[in-house]
């Protein structure tokens, strides 16, 4: 069960973990099982199953998979997986997520590293690693899992998004988790760039001017005309929400678009940086 303990100050969570160890509880005790025995038949600790029941760990796909063959809940149990999975990830992952569902379009400017929605597993892994101080193992795959997860939106069954990257040059060129890592993620870049709904540009370090040294920031386009603002800096995570600061954001996210290279010009960089890697 590692990696899946409960956050115990997340509302959220708490509440969905209520019902599904409520559900749990009161199946096993209908089939007149002990933790136990339950245990037993999952092929589970009886220690797991009642940090599970107590709502202090959250249970693993196959762990409901399990225990719903077991009990006979006929699909009941195992339908819990989806919610019960995305309650493993921080809340700020799961509000960003939505957030990214609800818009009609995606923009992200990125002078330090490649943008999430863009990252290979081993380079978000190696970003995650570069941390101090170091987060513990389990954290690391867990905030792993959860970037991996919100890059489900590019194959979305419903309509999706504009997305629209504009990143630093010097994003290429830092070797974050070395040579092959990085030629891996150079090739991501290329196949994304040529995606339809994507517009993958690079604002190249010879320019002159470059309205982004501010920071990395993102821009959600929202389906009911609102738009939404991302800023992560050291310690602070913040949504902007206000239109004033918005408004600006666009603004400025359009200056940096028009000082980067083309989309066509910005792959033909990427593609001579992986030449060169």
């Amino acid at each position: 069960m590692s990696g899946w303990e409960a956050g115990l100050d997340d509302e959220e969570a708490g509440a969905v973990m209520r019902t599904v160890t409520r559900q749990l509880k009161l199946w096993r005790e209908a089939a007149g099982l002990t933790q136990a025995e339950f245990g037993a038949a999952i092929k589970y600790g009886e220690e797991t199953v009642s940090c599970v029941e107590r709502g202090r760990r959250i249970p693993r796909p196959e762990y409901l998979d399990a225990a719903d063959e077991v009990l006979g809940a006929g699909g009941k149990i195992a339908a819990m997986k989806k919610d019960v999975a995305e309650v493993r990830y921080p809340k700020k992952v799961r509000d960003v997520k939505r957030l990214e569902a609800e818009a009609v379009e995606i923009c992200s400017y990125n002078n330090c590293v490649i943008d999430g929605l863009l990252q290979t597993e081993a380079y978000a892994r190696a970003v995650f690693s570069s941390r101090r101080p170091q987060f513990a193992e389990e954290e690391l795959e867990q905030r792993v899992a959860a970037r991996l997860d919100r890059q489900e939106i590019f194959c979305a069954p419903t309509a999706r998004p504009l997305f629209s990257f504009v990143l630093c040059e010097a994003t290429l060129l830092r070797l974050i988790g070395g040579k092959m890592v990085m030629r891996n993620q150079l090739e991501r870049l290329s196949e994304v760039a040529q995606l339809r709904n994507v517009d993958l540009q690079v604002l190249p370090l010879s320019r002159e001017e470059n309205s982004g040294l501010g920071g990395p920031f993102r821009l959600l386009k929202l389906k009911d005309g609102a738009a939404a603002g991302l800023n992560e800096i050291q310690l602070t995570s913040r949504v902007i929400t206000d239109p004033k600061e918005t408004t600006v954001l666009d603004m400025r996210y359009g200056i940096i678009r028009a000082q980067a290279l083309t989309p066509r010009e910005s792959l033909a960089l990427i593609k001579k940086v992986l030449g060169e890697s």
